[in-house]
């Protein structure tokens, strides 16, 4: 018995794996061959994909973001929790790697829920915001460029409708945040933004310790 999070050790994260995770095969195809890429190590992982899948279920969400694309797993796993009318805008840069991701959202029979905007993400939220899709958005995951979180974060929360969700990836940033001997400009804008969403009396904030970290939240 323990009052504190585990840490999970290789044998027990393998555990945790087969107990809980229910990968359908097209996620896990998208996963394998992402794990080709040379950036490979940015794609989150199923447990988190899973958990965010059901909490877009439980909030009963239709209209989301998704803030980094990537090969586009975080987007697929939350469109097939969507209900058929569901619609996510998928911001990204990149077309060589998102291009993967429609190949795969394709194979899912998916694509009529996702809309990819090519294009810098702040340009697309700044357009959203221009016509007037304030508070519109049940879900929001952001999942890119740290140097950008804390404006891609004020954008979402325009964006987000009361009572909706923001979801922020790798807020534990590798263990790095916690060793203060480590100074680097991202971890420290990390932990920045770890503090100001600590203080933000604008949500209601938990910190899941689930991949490299999970932050939920909850606008008010």
């Amino acid at each position: 018995m323990t009052n504190k999070t585990l840490g999970l050790d290789g044998e027990l994260y393998r555990y945790f794996q087969e107990v809980s995770v229910r990968e359908s095969e097209v996620l896990k195809q998208l996963r394998e061959k992402t794990a080709e890429h040379p950036m490979g190590n940015m794609q989150i992982s199923p447990e988190q994909g899973q958990f965010m899948a059901l909490l877009v279920q439980l909030m009963g969400a239709k209209k989301t973001l998704d803030i980094g694309v990537f090969t586009g797993y975080s987007a697929l796993v939350i469109a097939l929790a969507l209900p058929s009318d569901g619609q996510i805008i998928a911001c990204d840069v990149n077309e060589e790697t998102t291009k993967i991701a429609q190949q795969f959202w394709e194979k899912a029979g998916v694509t009529h829920k996702i809309d990819l905007r090519l294009a810098p993400a702040l340009e697309t939220l700044e357009e959203l915001i221009e016509k007037g899709q304030n508070n519109s958005f049940d879900f929001a995951f952001i999942d890119a460029d740290k140097s950008n979180y804390d404006n891609y974060y004020e954008k979402a929360l325009w964006l987000v409708k009361p009572g909706g969700l923001i979801a922020i990836d790798n807020v534990l940033w590798g263990g790095k945040v916690a060793d203060n001997e480590i100074t680097d400009n991202r971890t420290q804008r990390m932990r920045n933004f770890n503090q100001k969403l600590h203080q933000d009396t604008r949500i209601v904030l938990s910190l899941v310790p689930i991949a490299d970290g999970l932050t939920l939240a909850l606008k008010k």
